[in-house]
């Protein structure tokens, strides 16, 4: 089989914030500029084009079509990708769901009465990017870039933490523990990771650990995450003291924490949200009055690309 009758699904989760799908599009935009590939995304849930729907766009583009390489843009596996991926694309889950044991879902679950895929060549679906190596070098742009954004001199004492999402499945903190033991090996600055949700450490007591055990001066919060979403712009700056919740869905910016550059893509980050998710950190409080530095995720980095066209031609 050549290039021509194999195409690229993008699989993404789906967002209800309009930045993820730009974001999204960005990707997928360079990625067929950089490869010989016809791409599409296709999202799991809430956002469209739907999996099935995916594949339609690409049959109708290329009729010879043969090959499908559904490729998941996700940092770490979890129940989305190795039970609803599968499931959506008509292929035998990677391990049995524990919301739903016997694979039967209740209607109004996302996974009843699925539309069928109708595509009778091979779709071959890769593993995740996982902690991979070239990450390292998205987290030290990510953290040039903040630096360009301080106020402080260059012997300022800096620390990094890496925070992840978290997952009831403990596959997201192996992710992030091997990311952050690659990134440690090589990095100058005191270091360490939290997690947003469900997992610990949370924010503030990694944080609580890094400015009690070092002297810091500023802090640099990397968001290992693809897209901005909900947890990115909104409750991560929440938690890190950057924008205040007074409770009327109205933020106030405390002071320009870095989002200079984000606006490449013209979205204005701070604008509010008006469901409120109360993120349970006990009664953890951040101990550090220091400037901290927030960049933004790894978005359509062109690093990104390269590890998406390696997992695809390790597929072939």
């Amino acid at each position: 089989m050549s290039n021509e009758d194999t195409a690229v699904l993008l699989l993404s989760h789906g967002s209800s914030l309009p930045y993820a799908e730009e974001v999204f599009k960005d990707i997928c935009a360079k990625f067929k500029a950089q490869t010989e590939f016809d791409a599409e995304v296709g999202y799991m849930k809430v956002a469209k084009p739907s999996l099935p729907q995916a594949i339609k766009n690409l049959k109708e583009r290329n009729p010879d079509l043969k090959r499908i390489i559904a490729t998941p843009v996700f940092l770490a596996p979890g129940i989305h990708t190795n039970i609803d991926i599968p499931i959506i694309l008509g292929l035998e889950p990677k391990e049995i769901d524990p919301r739903q044991p016997d694979g039967n879902y209740p209607e109004g679950h996302y996974l009843y009465g699925l539309e069928e895929v109708d595509f009778d060549g091979d779709l071959i679906l890769t593993d995740v990017i996982g902690p991979n190596e070239k990450l390292i070098d998205i987290i030290n742009s990510r953290i040039d870039t903040a630096l360009e954004d301080s106020k402080l001199d260059d012997d300022a004492k800096t620390a990094v933490l890496l925070v992840s999402h978290g997952s009831r499945l403990n596959y997201n903190k192996e992710f992030i523990s091997s990311v952050f033991k690659q990134y440690n090996a090589q990095s100058d600055y005191p270091c360490d990771f939290g997690f947003m949700e469900l997992v610990e450490p949370n924010i503030p007591t990694s944080i609580n650990k890094l400015v009690s055990e070092n002297e810091v001066d500023r802090l640099i919060v990397v968001p290992v995450f693809i897209a901005p979403g909900v947890h990115t712009t909104r409750d991560i700056p929440t938690i890190l003291g950057l924008i205040e919740d007074d409770g009327s869905g109205h933020h106030h910016h405390h002071h320009d924490h870095g989002h200079s550059h984000d606006h490449e893509h013209g979205h204005d980050h701070s604008h509010s949200h008006h469901h409120h998710h109360h993120h349970d950190h006990g009664d953890v409080k951040m101990e550090f009055e220091g400037e901290i530095l927030y960049p933004e995720p790894i978005c359509d980095d062109d690093i990104l690309i390269d590890i998406l066209e390696e997992m695809v031609n390790e597929a072939l």
